[in-house]
């Protein structure tokens, strides 16, 4: 079975079969299929889940800092640091862990 390779046209709005077509075409292809690793393509037509457009880097920013919303990336340090704290505890004598309590509840009512 040979794999086939698809191209959007959107004039026509249609998928073109590029398989057997010019190496150009497949180039291009798979520069629009990759080009959201390094620009901003991906905001292309984004709207959030209330409606609000956020079809560009700043209106996305500018929506997220309105109504008080963060992305993932922000507590990278303090999930580092919680790690940290975590590895430190458990080093220096820290016993208790959730299997504990759940271990001492279970035993105490069902005696």
């Amino acid at each position: 079975m040979t794999r086939k390779r698809y191209r959007y046209d959107p004039e026509s709005g249609e998928m073109i079969d590029i398989t057997n077509g010019d190496p150009r075409e497949l180039r291009k292809a798979a520069l629009n299929h990759m080009g959201g690793l390094w620009g901003d393509r991906h905001y292309d037509g984004l709207r959030a889940t209330d409606g609000a457009d956020i079809s560009t880097r700043r209106r996305h920013r500018e929506y997220m800092k309105r109504t008080g919303l963060t992305t993932a990336d922000d507590f990278k340090q303090t999930w580092a640091s919680a790690a940290k704290e975590r590895d430190r505890y458990y080093q220096q004598g820290g016993t208790v862990r959730r299997q504990d309590v759940e271990r001492a509840i279970h035993k105490h009512f069902n005696r």
